[in-house]
């Protein structure tokens, strides 16, 4: 009990103070070690159980897809996504709001990130959309919970994070996410439709011609293979998801530099320092989280949890919900990631023996930090919104409502329905 009460006291502790979440995470266990009388290890075990948390070929995968996001995102694709979400949904009432959910979902296929995702299209289309008429609060919420497709459509940083945790397959994670990404998409645009007809948004003066699909599709080619040479590797058997992204980096540099040319050797330097800078801080909360976990574990803390939970009788289901609501509340002030590695090794165990699936508990972990994202006070997909909007938080909230239930209602059948993250999954 008193492990318990130094290792969660003194994390609250330095999270309030602003102690960034990996070094609240290792404080945390050297206090727990060094302050209670259950434990005669050293904290030398910290330092061993940090480095071993980073001993995964899995992980590898994190900085790979993070520099081929960097790669592609600064090498002018946005452009021809846009150009080529725009030829096949363009022409009707609305369209640009189309074009904006499915340009989100290409993107999301590339950068694997919601800030991202929200910064590079909203940057594109939201001043366009603005001449056209789409009302600025509407067009904004879009654009904040478009970009919730980022973690969702694979590669998804999170899920990789995740499966590393678990051990679930970082394969069947991508195939879920895959499909319940496309559903959120076309929830999206559902509501779209009905807000577009009911409020009169604007309608292109003409349908894009068979002959600009073509054009805007051969154009866009070079990004589109860039999920499909990941996806096709894993699901082939061909690579491991880390030789995936490897080889990622690889046709994003050579798209960037070669085909496109927006990126010349002078910018591969401020790239790579980026890509350095967004993986340490991502690999060093996994492996202070690591240890985290160990003296979790160690203390006994998480068998008298699961056998507290257990003793309670809950349904899987109803567990399940119960873990939606607490993971909720911890993505509004929480990093998706952070949430991830604080969490999951606490929850996971108890969810094991429940008998819940690693899949569908992924979706559940992995929906609830995207919903965070969207919710303040820590919304980073609303501030980033509103670096490109100019808009004040409260409108942009306002104008995501009616796309935020629609992904709620989706996260919500999620939780109920473990066969709909089950689906393609083998």
């Amino acid at each position: 009990m008193t492990a318990a009460l130094l290792l969660f006291g003194s994390m609250a502790l330095f999270l309030v103070i602003g102690v960034p979440i990996a070094f609240a995470l290792g404080a945390s266990v050297w206090t727990t070690i060094v302050f209670s009388p259950d434990f005669t290890v050293t904290t030398g075990i910290i330092a061993q159980r940090i480095f071993g948390g980073l001993e995964s070929t899995s992980i590898m995968a994190i900085p790979f897809f993070i520099l081929a996001g960097n790669l592609m995102t600064k090498g002018g694709i946005s452009k021809r996504l846009v150009d080529f979400a725009n030829s096949i949904v363009g022409g009707i009432r609305g369209g640009m709001a189309l074009a904006l959910v499915l340009s989100s979902a290409f993107f999301a296929a590339l950068s694997g990130s919601a800030p991202a995702t929200v910064i590079a299209i909203g940057s594109m289309l939201y001043p366009e959309m603005v001449k056209m008429g789409y009302p600025k609060d509407r067009t904004a919420g879009l654009l904040v919970v478009s970009g919730g497709l980022g973690p969702i459509i694979p590669p998804s940083i999170i899920m990789v994070v995740y499966a590393t945790i678990t051990g679930a397959s970082i394969g069947s994670m991508f195939t879920s996410g895959m499909f319940i990404g496309i559903v959120i998409m076309l929830t999206l645009m559902l509501v779209v439709l009905v807000l577009a007809n009911k409020e009169k948004w604007p309608k292109a003066e003409k349908r894009p011609t068979l002959k600009e699909f073509g054009e805007t599709f051969v154009k866009a080619i070079p990004a589109i293979l860039l999920p499909v040479i990941i996806l096709g590797g894993i699901y082939s058997g061909l690579l491991t998801p880390t030789e995936s992204a490897a080889v990622a980096v690889v046709w994003a540099l050579v798209a960037g530099m070669f085909i496109y040319k927006e990126v010349n050797i002078k910018d591969l330097i401020p790239i790579f320092l980026d890509s350095a800078k967004g993986s340490a801080m991502i690999l060093f909360i996994i492996a202070t989280s690591t240890a985290f976990s160990w003296i979790f574990a160690y203390s006994g803390i998480s068998g008298e949890l699961v056998h507290f939970i257990v003793g309670l009788n809950l349904s899987k289901t109803l567990f399940c919900f119960v873990v939606a609501i607490v993971l909720l509340i911890f993505g509004t002030f929480l990093e998706g990631i952070a949430t991830c590695v604080l969490m999951v090794p606490i929850l996971w165990p108890v969810a094991k023996s429940l008998g819940v699936d690693p899949i569908h508990f992924g979706m559940i972990v992995c929906l609830s930090n995207v919903i965070g994202t969207m919710t303040p006070p820590v919304a980073v997909n609303i501030f980033s919104a509103a670096s490109v909007t100019k808009l004040k938080m409260g409108e942009i909230a306002k104008g995501q409502l009616a796309f935020f239930v629609g992904y709620v209602v989706v996260f919500l059948a999620v939780v109920f329905f473990p066969a709909l993250s089950m689906l393609l999954v083998k």
